[in-house]
């Protein structure tokens, strides 16, 4: 459930040396010893802004209505600091689906659990758009006198959910929704400095939906420490981790007894603390600048920069004369805050524990609080370009996530390239695949039905993966055969041609009306006999026109040359059984024995026209485990019962064979990705019964997988692109 979040944009670091010699510091009156004594503690608090950009219906199952409930908590305390919403800003005026006659409400903050609740929208439609817009920012305090965090902290996610009901609207309203479904995303500490991230929410199968939603991370100070309007002069010394003055020079023994004994506690929470903001403010000044370039669009950081610049800090906060030279602050926007003092080749850093230690209290406190300005100037300024440029910097951060998620699913993947043999009837005897990039965008996903009570929504986890991929995909969940997968595949194949073209024409002429005809490419994807049924559509002369939009055609555990050579017994007694109590005319074909002789079959004739060609993709995904579907048969490949002795029945398989290899060594205008991959599902999980035994469960497993559906789209994104 937890996804671990990546960073946009890295810690940077940078590491400075210096020492300065300044005046020492007469001893303090008694009355500000005791002013000392009262300092405040240095607290600070992690803002966490959620941006719920979209909320996208895939296939809820309930129509109604829902809203979204949201709480931040540390991990592992429940009830321990619990993030509390601190602003709330709706980016637009709520869109239609958010209000209705027969309900009103608005978002809302629970003081008992300290959540956020979006306002309601109702749910009437599948492939449905609500449009949110809305950001809610929680405070995460550290507690008093603590240091940087070292726990995570959990995001938690809640789908409400209440019913239409035929009654008044102030009943209605007054209904409590129920929580059907969670999600929660983990931040780990190292990212609680600054984080900027695509956090896409999904929760569960039974109620599938993709929230576009985008979260972003900032420590910042909490008090309202005041520092004093005068710094009295002072005689200290700050070294660097190499004991040099900062006029290169060793002279330690300025630092006196007397001035140590002024100086704060250094107790290291606190220090750190410091260190800490310091670095916030530096990621949090870098990534507006990426973020701002990334998107092209400009942003003035002119008096951003100034107010960065630690000269002005320090002269705010020691108000002496340093007696040095200080280099002039860059006013460009490519410019980096600048982290230090220069004079010599010495270096003021302050990320230095040493030297935050050796700083008196007061220094330590006013320069926390001045640190604490600057990052909160920066935190707002990124806020306010964040509700201009909303869109681009989401659709920014889901491409770098994108890329996360290709990288972490693709080392699962195991490649071996092999040659395609060219020219007609020559057998690819080699089982394994090669892989090419491709790029362009994918407009069209049908999915086929099972061999034995499809269902449109069988491929839906397919369907849900594809759509990260690429959210502006539209897609056809093909529902022509439902209940109708006993019947002739002739006839079920129109009824898909059919189907497509209807949904292909209403594409296109809102295509060709916006001048991207060439941009349609239309890819399908087919499990068990739908892929049979994929291949018959595609003959049918109906769908001839639109045959040059074919991209990218995935087959899983489709059975290709049929059941001449099926060495599962139990399955073929059910076969038989099929034939002979349903009259299942579909299973005469794909055992060949629709006609007596094995060259007018229908699935031989198949194999003979051109349903693969067009494709610029082709993967074929099989499994060694499925007992449902002959090995050879789902990967279109030699079978070694058929080389075993010449027979009629071999030569009939050899020829179907080679007819389908034929077509995907035709030569093409670009170059075609032909893969065979293999699935290895973990048979543990199945445990040992009639599915496991007959190999059912590895040809489900291929439907019901969602690490399976998101270790193949990913690995292969560029190809569903």
């Amino acid at each position: 459930m937890f996804r671990k979040l990546r960073w946009l944009i890295g810690l940077s670091c940078r590491n400075w040396s210096a020492k300065r010699l300044l005046p020492t510091p007469p001893p303090p009156p008694p009355q500000q010893q005791q002013q000392q004594q009262q300092l405040p503690t240095l607290d600070a608090t992690h803002e966490i802004a959620i941006y719920i950009h979209r909320f996208h219906n895939l296939d809820l199952y309930q129509k109604g209505w829902y809203r979204i409930k949201i709480t931040v908590r540390w991990e592992g305390n429940e009830n321990t600091y619990p993030g509390t919403p601190a602003r709330v800003v709706q980016y637009e005026v709520a869109a239609p689906e958010l209000s209705s006659d027969n309900f009103n409400g608005g978002w809302g903050i629970d003081d008992i659990d300290n959540s956020f609740s979006t306002r309601p929208f109702l749910i009437r439609d599948a492939r449905q758009d609500v449009f949110l817009s809305v950001l809610i920012s929680f405070n995460l305090a550290l507690g008093k006198n603590e240091g940087p965090s070292t726990t995570a902290v959990i995001l938690k996610f809640e789908l409400m959910y209440a019913p239409v009901l035929n009654i008044r609207p102030e009943l209605q309203a007054s209904l409590e929704p129920c929580s059907v479904a969670v999600h929660e995303f983990c931040i780990p500490p190292n990212a609680l400095l600054g984080m900027h991230s695509y956090c896409p929410v999904h929760f569960d199968a039974s109620h599938a939906v993709l929230v576009d939603i985008s979260v972003h991370v900032s420590l910042l100070r909490t008090g309202s420490y005041i520092p004093p309007l005068k710094v009295p002069s002072a005689t200290w010394a700050v070294e660097d981790d190499n004991g040099q003055d900062f006029d290169g020079s060793n002279k330690k023994n300025l630092v006196t007894d007397q001035a140590l004994g002024q100086k704060a506690s250094g107790d290291l929470k606190q220090i750190m603390l410091v260190k800490a903001l310091v670095a916030a403010r530096d990621i949090l000044f870098e990534d507006l600048q990426k973020i701002s370039k990334a998107i092209e669009q400009e942003i003035d950081l002119t008096d951003l920069i100034f107010n960065l610049d630690n000269k002005n800090l320090c002269s705010s906060i020691m108000q002496a004369d340093l007696d040095m030279e200080f280099g002039e602050v860059s006013q460009k926007l490519s410019g980096k805050p600048q982290n230090s003092i220069e004079k010599a080749g010495g270096i003021i850093n302050f990320q230095s524990e040493k030297l935050l230690q050796s700083l008196p209290q007061d220094y330590l406190f006013s320069f926390y609080y001045m640190l604490g300005n600057q990052v909160l100037f920066l935190w707002n300024a990124f806020l306010k370009f964040h509700r201009v440029n909303k869109t681009k910097i989401l659709e920014l951060l889901r491409d770098a996530w994108a890329n996360d998620r290709r990288a972490e699913w693709s080392i699962w993947m195991v490649y071996s390239k092999v040659e395609m043999p060219h020219g007609p009837s020559q057998y690819m005897s080699h089982k394994s695949s090669s892989y090419h990039s491709v790029n362009g965008k994918s407009l069209s996903l049908r999915k086929s039905t099972d061999a034995v009570n499809g269902h449109h929504l069988d491929l839906r986890l397919v369907r849900n993966q594809w759509l990260q991929i690429d959210p502006k995909i539209k897609f056809l969940m093909s529902e022509a055969n439902e209940d109708k997968t006993f019947g002739e595949l002739g006839e079920m194949g129109l009824r898909l041609a059919q189907e497509v073209i209807s949904f292909l024409k209403k594409k296109i002429d809102k295509a060709s009306r916006c001048g991207s005809l060439r941009s349609i490419k239309l890819s399908f994807v087919g499990h068990s006999i739908g892929n049979l049924i994929i291949r018959t559509a595609l003959a049918e002369s109906i769908m001839e026109p639109y045959l040059r939009y074919l991209y990218t055609y995935l087959s899983i555990s489709g059975p290709h040359l049929g059941y001449l050579y099926s060495s599962n017994s139990l399955f073929n007694s059910g076969l038989w059984l099929l034939k002979k109590l349903k009259g299942a005319q579909c299973i005469h074909q794909l055992t060949l024995t629709d006609n007596p002789d094995l060259h007018n079959t229908f699935l031989y004739k198949l194999c003979k026209k051109r349903t693969l060609q067009n494709f610029r993709n082709v993967i074929l995904l099989s499994s060694p485990q499925d007992g449902y579907v002959p090995y050879h048969s789902a990967r279109i490949e030699m079978c070694p019962a058929a080389s075993l002795n010449y027979s009629k029945k071999s030569s009939v398989f050899m020829e179907m064979l080679n007819n389908c290899l034929d077509q995907i060594r035709s030569p093409s205008s670009e170059h075609r990705v032909f893969m065979r991959c293999d699935v290895n599902f973990d048979a543990s999980l199945h445990g040992r019964n009639l599915n496991s035994f007959i190999g059912r469960a590895a040809h489900i497993e291929f439907l019901e997988s969602d690490i399976f559906a998101r270790l193949i789209m990913w690995s292969f994104a560029d190809l569903f692109h």
